[in-house]
């Protein structure tokens, strides 16, 4: 039976007060030298956007995933450290694990694919932190792009955390011009030529002005036949996140010339019959 009365309870305090103090100024190291290398990494891209010809994307792209990996080897280190402090060999345990770190094993599958894939997705650039993309059935401009998950935030403010290995399309809108479209209905009793003659005169107006247009606008003619309206079609290049507001401009535009001229723009009239 076990003598608690010569049980040594003063060396036992002491080597636990003793492991505490040691895991107190590891987990103190730990965020004094993650803190010292988040401010590291920022001043090394602050400068490397300067000095080098570096898009500002690609370059928080390279920041957010240095400051990823640099955590992950921190975190490794403060679990090896604390293990080392109980006693405990890092080695061993997952030498000994046996079937545990078989099973572990199929189960980081999941996890090197994020990282393979994650590492393809910024070799070939594919996206970068601030391009409007869409991955799936997913849209929205990159905040950050990991070795595990690239986040996601739709314009309605959700912010998505996408696993690197669900992506497998990915359409990038912030590289090069967008296309501004804009149909317009005219009623069918109204000439159609001087309709898209009113409507290119003030879509050359709109071209005059510095609102972020590249090309155009032009109409480029009769798009549909609707059940109480002729289409028409206008189309420009605008800047690169700027498409949606030309064509607020341009509907607006198009709207007060065809009423300056008396061009109607039909919509659906309901009619009641009483008996």
């Amino acid at each position: 039976m076990l003598d608690l009365g010569n049980f040594e309870w003063e060396v036992l305090l002491i080597g636990a007060g003793v492991i505490v103090a040691q895991i107190i100024g590891v987990l103190i190291a730990f965020l004094i030298v993650r803190a010292i290398g988040k401010k590291l990494i920022n001043r090394f891209f602050e400068r490397l956007l300067v000095k080098e010809d570096v898009t500002k994307g690609r370059a928080l792209t390279l920041q957010s995933l240095s400051e990823n990996i640099f955590s992950y080897i921190l975190i490794f280190v403060l679990v090896t450290t604390v293990f080392n402090i109980f006693g405990l060999s890092v080695a061993s345990l997952i030498a000994g694990a046996g079937i545990i770190g078989l099973a572990i094993g199929f189960g980081a599958q999941g996890l090197v694919s994020d990282v393979v894939t994650g590492f393809f997705l910024l070799l070939e650039k594919q996206l970068d932190v601030n391009d409007y993309v869409t991955v799936g059935s997913i849209d929205g401009i990159v905040e950050a792009v990991g070795l595990r998950t690239t986040k996601l935030r739709s314009f309605d403010g959700t912010l998505n955390y996408i696993p690197n290995r669900d992506i497998l399309t990915v359409s990038n809108h912030s590289r090069g011009n967008m296309r501004a479209l804009v149909d317009i209905g005219i009623s069918y009793d109204e000439n159609i030529d001087e309709a898209m003659a009113v409507i290119q005169e003030a879509c050359t107006q709109m071209a005059s002005k510095d609102i972020g247009i590249v090309d155009g606008p032009d109409v480029i003619g009769v798009q549909a036949f609707g059940a109480s309206d002729v289409t028409l079609r206008v189309i420009a290049r605008a800047e690169n996140g700027e498409q949606w507001a030309v064509e607020r401009q341009l509907r607006k535009a198009i709207k007060e010339a065809l009423d300056a001229n008396g061009i109607e723009i039909p919509f659906p009239h309901q009619v009641n019959i009483q008996k």
